[in-house]
Formats: structure tokens, C-alpha cells, sequence
């Protein structure tokens, strides 16, 4: 007798999915890379976008302009000898508390538990293993007995004893040995930080750098609440309002608010790093849940970040959890998986690249596009009540796509919005955006998952656009004579005009 009911999951995967090599050409989640000494230049760069980088982080906690941008022309140069549309983010330094200098020319302090040691306000005062300075002005005022402090990635815990505010001074209560070095970050969980999101740097950074030479995305640190991506399309203005914000939620404020934050941005990051510092860490996982499955019913782009290869700065391969970890992410409908230290400064770049790719790739297989489909769908319904005219456009291609096992899906994109509407329903086979935008390219090809780019002069005359991609795709071995391919386009030019969807056979 068969059940009714529901299965459990995992049905699909065979030993022969075990034991076969894996297809990375069928990979549809993106890969984020930080670029770095390790990395940056151009052999380098073309090799880790031949293993899968579709978008180039440039950390603005690190460096400065004139080196970035001699980093950017190299990456364009890499972009433009690979053909692909490699987009480029701008990833802010955001407001940091951090601990003092040293006296005495010091490297590192040692500091023992159970001995008190007093933060000072005074940024000016050089700190030993008795007294260490703080950048946070407010720290008298923002903590009380009791509260933790977690300094260098929690690497050393303080308990707050005492607070003296005339004196800009906490006394706190060591927990562990530690040695730290000059200018660690600090942590204050649970504490409303009083910190601009953007400091007069970001500002400069996005003004000066980001808006001047082109980037694609901002990634915008420490975001708290919806005032702040409004306050960054402010800096961005009417010019440059194409830059996609991504906010990436890195404390409780955020995910507090996240459901207004979401509405006003255009992507997330789930930082982890910083997360696991102001959460518990056994319930970082149930926020990335949380934020990637509000993230994929708004049909947003989301990207997992923050220690997913971690090891691999030293070592060859990563460990077993590294690369569950980053299939859980896959699994829960991330977007998109970036790299940090591992490509910036790690010893293994290209290989971090290749095995991040190939474990993307396996666990995609694990998933059934058509129960994705219909979830996606179900849950999209039960949020918003119904579906926008192009968005069910964006469904029922990916719906027909499904069922008539179509080879792809080419959508006309002035925007990019149809492209990112299709991506959401998760058709799990190549989305091409035909777009005359090189922005649009690289935004949809950077982030959106399973999405591939081309600029085209015009996309005036639809008929004979589709046409010819599809001769050129025949003429690749992408397709052959007969295979359906699902079109969407829009009967006129007009951005969010997307009205036709049809199924063309090659």
C-alpha cells in the first residue's frame, strides 16, 4: 500500500551520484570571491574565474583606492581575455569598534584569566595587559555589569564588572588566556551600538571609488535597519541608482528588523562571522534559515558568507564539515557562496574555487526543481496573497520549463528584473539574459542563481534575437534540433513590460 503522505527527503540521491564525477557545468549557484595578494593578478584571476568566480569582492577594510584600482584593471583585463561578465562589489568597512595600540612597541599583550583589565575611551592611551584602549566612545554607557565583551572573533572573553562613565572607563573580569595583538575587533552582544552605518569613509569609498570606477554592488556593512539602505541610495543618487545594494546582517538590530530591511534592499548577506559573535553560535544556522527563506520568497538575491572553506588558508582540502556546511547553504536556497580569506590570502585560491564549485554542484542534484518550484510558489502565495503580472509570467515559464524538460530559458532584460523573477521560481536549468546593459549583465550573471549573460546591441526585434541565440547555442553543442527552450520577453521596450512567454523549439 502506498502512503499519501509526505516522503522523506534524500530519495533522489543514488550510489551512482556518489560515485560519479561531478558535472560542474551544470552549477547554478554563484561563487563570491575576495581578491587579495593571493589572487590578484591577471593569470591568477583568469584561473579562479575559469574555476567559477562570476563576482570580485574588493574589501574596503583593507587598502586603499590607488591599489584597488589597479586590482580592478586587472580583474576587467582577466574579465574581458575569459568573455564573462565578472561583476565587481564594493564591500564597506562599516562602523568597527576595535581595541588600542600598545606601549612600548609591543606586538601582542598576554592576558590571564580571572585578573581584571580596565577599556579606557581614550583611543590616544597605549594599553598593556592592565589597561587597553577601545574606539567606542560610548562603551561607559552602552554596557553594564554582567555583559560580555568579545574581543578578536571572541578569541577573549571579558565579563563587565564596573562601569565609570566620567571617566570613560569598564572594568572587566578576563574569562580566558589569551594573546591578542594591537587593533582587535570587539563584539558587544546584545548591545544597540551607537554608530553611524556609514562613517565618512564608506562615504568616500562609494562617492569616490565605487560610483567613479563602475562597481556593480555595494555591500553594505553593519546594517540595522531599512533607514539605513535608504540613507546609501542617498549617497548613491539618481546617477548611480543601478548599483544594487546588498545588506549584509551581521548583528540582532538587523535581524530584528530584517523584514523591513529586506523590503528596502536588493540583496542580503548572511555574515556569519560577525552573527555568530552577537548570537549564540548553535543558532547561527536557524537565522541563515530564517533570512535565505524570507530572502527567496521576496525573490531577492542571498548570499552565505564568512568561514565556509576557512581551513583551507593553510591546508589542500577542506574538512568534511567545511563542505557541509557550505551544501547546507545550497540546500536552504542561498544565491550565491563567498570566499574571504581563502582566495584573498590563502594558499590554495584556485582550488578553494574548484571544490566550492563542485560541492555546489552535488548538492543541486540533491534537489527536485518541480517540489521547489511549487514550495517557492506556495509560499510566495501565503506571503503576498498573489503574484504581480510579470512575476506569474516568471512562474509559469519556470512551471513550463519543468514539465516540457525545456534546455533553457532566454529572457529579454532591459533591467534585469524578469531575469531575477526567474531565478527566484528555481527552474534548475540555464537561465540566458539577453540584455543591452553591461550592468544587467554582470549583475544577473554575478549573483542570480543559474543565470548566464549577453549583451546585445538592440533587443528591438525579438523574433530574430531569440533566433539567433538559440543558431548560436546549436552551433556550441548546447542544444540540438528539436529541444524546447522556454522564451520570455516583453511585446514592447518598456522596462517591466514583460508579457509573453512561449515555448521555441531549437
Amino acid at each position: 500500500m502506498h502512503s499519501q503522505g509526505p516522503l522523506l527527503r534524500g530519495g533522489n540521491i543514488t550510489l551512482d551520484k556518489i560515485t560519479n564525477p561531478t558535472d560542474v557545468a551544470t552549477r547554478q549557484t554563484k561563487i563570491i570571491c575576495t581578491l587579495g595578494p593571493a589572487c590578484w593578478e591577471v593569470e591568477q584571476l583568469e584561473e579562479l574565474i575559469d574555476a567559477g568566480l562570476s563576482v570580485a569582492r574588493f574589501n574596503f577594510s583593507h587598502g586603499d583606492h590607488e591599489g584597488h584600482l589597479a586590482c580592478l584593471n586587472r580583474l576587467r583585463e582577466a574579465s574581458k581575455n575569459k568573455n564573462k561578465h565578472v561583476a565587481v562589489l564594493l564591500d564597506t568597512k562599516g562602523p568597527e569598534i576595535r581595541s588600542g595600540f600598545f606601549a612600548d612597541g609591543a606586538k601582542k599583550i598576554d592576558l590571564v584569566k580571572g585578573e581584571n583589565i580596565t577599556l579606557t575611551t581614550d583611543y590616544e592611551f597605549l594599553g598593556n595587559s592592565e589597561k587597553l584602549a577601545c574606539s567606542y566612545a560610548s562603551l561607559p554607557t552602552s554596557v553594564s555589569a554582567g555583559q560580555q565583551i568579545l574581543v578578536a572573533d571572541g578569541s577573549l572573553v571579558l565579563t563587565v564588572i564596573t562601569t565609570h562613565v566620567d571617566a570613560g572607563e569598564v572594568v572587566c573580569r578576563i574569562e580566558n588566556n589569551a594573546s591578542i595583538g594591537e587593533r582587535k575587533n570587539m563584539n558587544l552582544p546584545g548591545v544597540i551600538v551607537d554608530l553611524p552605518t556609514l562613517t565618512e569613509k564608506d562615504i568616500s569609498d562609494i562617492k569616490d571609488w565605487g560610483c567613479k570606477h563602475g562597481v556593480d554592488f555595494i555591500a553594505a556593512s553593519f546594517v540595522r535597519k531599512a533607514s539605513d539602505v535608504a540613507l546609501i541610495r542617498e549617497v548613491l543618487g539618481e546617477e548611480h541608482k543601478h548599483i544594487k545594494i546588498i545588506s549584509k546582517i551581521e548583528n540582532l538590530e538587523g535581524l530584528e528588523n530584517y523584514d523591513a530591511i529586506l523590503d528596502a534592499t536588493d540583496g542580503i548577506m548572511v555574515a556569519r562571522g560577525d552573527l555568530g559573535m552577537e548570537i549564540p553560535p548553535e543558532k547561527v544556522f536557524l537565522a541563515q534559515k530564517m533570512m535565505i527563506r524570507k530572502a527567496n520568497i521576496a525573490g531577492k538575491p542571498v548570499v552565505t558568507a564568512t568561514q565556509m572553506l576557512e581551513s583551507m588558508i593553510q591546508n589542500p582540502r577542506p574538512t568534511r564539515a567545511e563542505c557541509s556546511d557550505v551544501a547546507n547553504a545550497v540546500l536552504d536556497g542561498t544565491d550565491a557562496v563567498m570566499l574571504s580569506g581563502e582566495t584573498a590570502n590563502g594558499e590554495h585560491p584556485t582550488a578553494a574555487v574548484e571544490i566550492m564549485a563542485e560541492t555546489c554542484c552535488e548538492a543541486e542534484s540533491a534537489v527536485d526543481a518541480n517540489t521547489l518550484y511549487q514550495a517557492l510558489r506556495n509560499s510566495t502565495l501565503q506571503r503576498y496573497g498573489h503574484l504581480s503580472t510579470s512575476e506569474s509570467i516568471a512562474s509559469s515559464a519556470v512551471k513550463t520549463a519543468i514539465d516540457v524538460n525545456a534546455k533553457g530559458i532566454i529572457v529579454c532584460s532591459e533591467s534585469g528584473a524578469t531575469a531575477a523573477q526567474i531565478a527566484k521560481f528555481r527552474p534548475n536549468r540555464p537561465i540566458v539574459v539577453l540584455t543591452t546593459s553591461g550592468s544587467v549583465a554582470r549583475q544577473c550573471f554575478g549573483v542570480l542563481k543559474g543565470c548566464q549573460s549577453r549583451i546585445l546591441p538592440s533587443l528591438d526585434d525579438t523574433d530574430e534575437v531569440m533566433s539567433n541565440t538559440i543558431e548560436s547555442f546549436k552551433k556550441k553543442g548546447l542544444v540540438h534540433v528539436g529541444d524546447p527552450i522556454v522564451v520570455v520577453y516583453g511585446t514592447s521596450q518598456r522596462v517591466g513590460a514583460t508579457n509573453v512567454m512561449r515555448i521555441q523549439y531549437a
